[in-house]
């Protein structure tokens, strides 16, 4: 769903100001939130996109905002950018909808894979939130928002995989896994920082909030996988024969990564 999906043509550059960060190997120097990035430009864009990585700003391109950035800039504050009075509002705005986008990115894909009225109703009740008005949206319990739509999602998950073989929440940081059959398995918020996946077979696995920064899925298939970001993938290591979700894109920087030495 393009809704769903950073648009930055029709953003104010929210995530370069809204948001802090601190130098780190994902960062060339620290910010403070609500303070413009230096590469961002007066026109919002930012002034080294295509070299993110080579700067020293790997964080950049591993960031999604699922829409939200156009959401709050065109429909919330409605065309109105954030050097006016209202821009600590539209700060503080901007991170509670990007939450509910994500949620409603979830949704759509759980709509998809297994339609049912509850999950419509969900998204219609989430996106509703999405279009009010800013003090309406700080005002949300997000937590409990997401509490709802996780049991939906749950659900979703447990009907469409065949496996009940959990690594929910598990420690697999550098983990050996290559060429294993992980199909349909639930990597919900498991932490595969470095892991080594090549090859293996993660078809219809789950993998909400599993942290896949630096893995190696180098050809792994992730073709079916659930609920699986664009962020997540960014943040990996792979090649051309791994394979991803239709909707999601290859990264440009994995053409670039040496093979991993065995």
């Amino acid at each position: 769903m393009s809704q769903l999906k950073g648009d930055c043509a029709n953003c104010f550059g929210l995530c370069c100001v809204a948001l802090p960060f601190a130098r780190s190997a994902d960062f060339a120097a620290t910010k403070d939130a609500g303070t413009p990035c230096r590469n961002l430009l007066a026109d919002h864009r930012c002034g080294i996109h295509d070299e993110l990585r080579q700067n020293g700003y790997p964080g950049c391109t591993v960031y999604d905002c699922f829409g939200a950035g156009q959401r709050v800039s065109q429909t919330v504050f409605g065309g109105t950018d954030w050097r006016t009075a209202e821009r600590e509002k539209m700060f503080a705005v901007f991170p509670v909808v990007r939450q509910l986008h994500e949620l409603l990115f979830y949704l759509d894909e759980a709509q998809r894979l297994d339609p049912h009225d509850d999950l419509a109703e969900a998204f219609a009740e989430v996106e509703r939130h999405t279009v009010a008005g800013p003090d309406d949206i700080l005002a949300l319990d997000v937590a409990e928002i997401r509490a709802k739509v996780n049991v939906l999602l749950l659900r979703t998950s447990e009907r469409l995989r065949t496996s009940a073989k959990s690594y929910r929440g598990a420690d697999l940081i550098g983990a050996r896994l290559r060429n294993r059959n992980l199909a349909s398995a639930d990597f919900r918020g498991a932490y595969l920082i470095g892991a080594d996946l090549t090859g293996s077979d993660l078809s219809r696995a789950d993998m909400i909030g599993a942290d896949l920064r630096g893995a190696d899925l180098s050809g792994a298939d992730l073709s079916t996988c659930l609920f699986l970001t664009q962020p997540q993938v960014n943040a990996a290591r792979g090649n051309a024969r791994t394979k991803l979700p239709q909707a999601l894109s290859r990264p440009p920087h994995w053409s670039a990564q040496p093979a991993r030495r065995r």
